[in-house]
């Protein structure tokens, strides 16, 4: 699937559409029949579940972090993360070292 694979480009809709060769409605309805989700909520659920994977095993700075994962600013990104997983990536960080492992990733 192109957004497993290239999850950190600039994705809309509409590109994301013209990428598999459909309209955006037809791609929005059969990807919500398929997936239970809209592609760009999958999507930022896909990019922070990246970044979570990187907070746990690297050193990377936050703001590397984000840009790998496809955000251009790094308030976006915390705010995304939060929503998705209910910490800020810093304390997120933080407790999966504490655990040595990882909180759920919703």
């Amino acid at each position: 699937m192109v957004l497993h694979e290239r999850y950190a480009e600039p994705w809309t809709l509409a590109a994301l559409a013209r990428e598999v060769g459909t309209s955006r409605t037809a791609l929005a309805v059969r990807f919500k029949e398929l997936v239970g989700e809209a592609p760009m909520a999958y999507l930022t659920r896909w990019r922070i579940t990246q970044a979570a994977n990187q907070l746990r095993s690297e050193r990377t700075s936050l703001a590397r972090v984000a840009e790998g994962v496809g955000y251009q600013s790094d308030a976006v990104f915390s705010k995304a993360f939060r929503r998705v997983t209910g910490h800020s990536p810093g304390r997120y960080r933080r407790l999966s070292a504490v655990a040595g492992t990882a909180a759920a990733v919703g």
